[in-house]
């Protein structure tokens, strides 16, 4: 009866099955049997799962005569079984019963060796099962020790989770007994059991505090677009709201900020930016860099990049401190953003303008006024002035068809000659 009581504590300990301790016991008494009486015999053991009696027996298997006998102790052939048992044929199982085992010192450490690592492998198991399921939720733990920054954390004694230095947030510096609120972000089943990684940094981290201090995420009638963040420094969050009447800024901002400072403090002292999501990137990208004022987005779709112009004097504002408002701007819209004045912005216009007439010029062996037309006109190269239809260019003021027929076969030819020059450099380079 001692052998069950023991399993049932080990399990209430542990938090695991009470039948996988007692496999384990049984386990541990099969291999000091066998160190006993020899490691080639089949000794098997049973522990009554009410009475806690231990029977351990020997296991003989009857094989076919003639057969090849590989282990004499576990196997033997019909003409041998027959003087134990007459009826014996192949396929029989002869079992013996053995006298109880009196543990020795060094059989009950083996004993107790074998059970440990089996309550061992069972707890890692169990944890595995009970915590990958728990990717991307927030729990609440304590230091248990710290070691070159890296903290491992005690989950409600439950499990021990890892918060690397990398994924702690700068400045931080935690202690053993310290409390701390961290996201499960990854989940791996190891050699030496189930690694649990933490992380503070992680932009679903704040995500989620924000889902618990402000109901209306929570309920869903706010959802969280887009997080950047720089960790300890900065962050923008992108909020939409599905209910007309909820202002999603202002519920996540809260009462004179409540809410918000709440996210902040956990972070400690990480400044949040709280932005408007809206599905008309240029709008979205104004208010993303905010605090600084945009005069003029242009996107370019085929690079996924934009051109941002805003006033000479806030030029630093929107690019930020190493450039960090405009990398977490372009972090939330998904877009590469480059960031130019308007006195920069309209000496490149200039140049463009410039470019643009010169190559008309030469190609098409036009005046400064018809090539200032075209580039004006929005024409930028050579082969759209060809394929434009001739009512197009016609509707251009100052264009009659003559004219339009013309600059369109000039073009024309302008293309056939590099067209043909471009050939004559193949066949020189083979």
């Amino acid at each position: 009866m001692e052998l069950v009581q023991v399993a049932d504590t080990v399990a209430r300990e542990k938090n695991i099955d009470r039948e996988v301790v007692l496999e384990a016991m049984e386990e541990a008494i099969q291999k000091a049997g066998r160190s006993k009486y020899g490691h080639d015999h089949d000794i098997r053991a049973h522990i009554n799962r009410s009475t806690g009696d231990i029977s351990l027996k020997r296991y003989r298997e009857i094989v076919e005569e003639g057969t090849e006998i590989e282990n004499e102790l576990a196997q033997m052939t019909p003409s041998q079984a027959k003087r134990i048992k007459p009826d014996a044929k192949p396929g029989d199982v002869i079992v013996d019963d053995l006298p109880p085992l009196d543990f020795g010192r060094i059989a009950a450490q083996t004993a107790k060796q074998v059970i440990m690592q089996k309550v061992r492998e069972a707890e890692r198991s169990r944890q595995y099962q009970e915590f990958k399921d728990r990717v991307g939720e927030i729990i609440n733990g304590i230091v248990k020790r710290v070691e070159y920054g890296n903290a491992t954390v005690d989950i409600q004694g439950r499990a021990e989770a890892v918060l690397r230095r990398d994924e702690s947030l700068p400045r931080e510096h935690l202690k053993t007994g310290d409390r701390v609120r961290a996201i499960i972000y990854e989940v791996r089943e190891e050699m030496r059991g189930p690694q649990i990684f933490l992380s503070r940094t992680h932009p679903e981290f704040m995500a989620k505090l924000f889902t618990q201090e402000v109901p209306e995420i929570y309920d869903g009638m706010i959802e969280i677009k887009a997080v950047a963040r720089d960790p300890g420094s900065r962050a923008k969050i992108s909020v939409q709201s599905r209910d007309g009447s909820i202002d999603p800024v202002g519920a996540c901002v809260g009462m004179r900020g409540s809410r918000v400072q709440a996210v902040v403090n956990e972070l400690g002292g990480e400044k949040i930016d709280i932005i408007p999501w809206t599905e008309d990137l240029a709008t979205f990208t104004v208010n993303a860099l905010q605090p600084a004022e945009v005069a003029k987005v242009v996107l370019d779709e085929e690079a996924n990049r934009m051109e941002v112009v805003v006033p000479d004097e806030q030029l630093s504002l929107a690019i930020g401190r190493r450039g960090q408002n405009v990398r977490l701007a372009s972090i939330l819209t998904g877009w590469d953003i480059d960031i130019m004045t308007e006195a920069e912005e309209s000496e490149r216009r200039a140049q463009e303008f410039k470019t643009r007439s010169t190559l008309f010029i030469e190609a098409l062996d036009v005046d400064e006024v018809i090539a200032h037309l075209l580039v004006a006109e929005g024409f930028t190269r050579v082969e759209e002035i060809a394929e434009t239809p001739i009512d197009e260019l016609n509707e251009i003021e100052g264009f009659e068809e003559e004219i339009s027929q013309e600059l369109q076969n000039r073009a024309i030819a302008y293309l056939e000659a590099k067209q043909k020059e471009l050939a004559e450099k193949q066949a020189d380079l083979g």
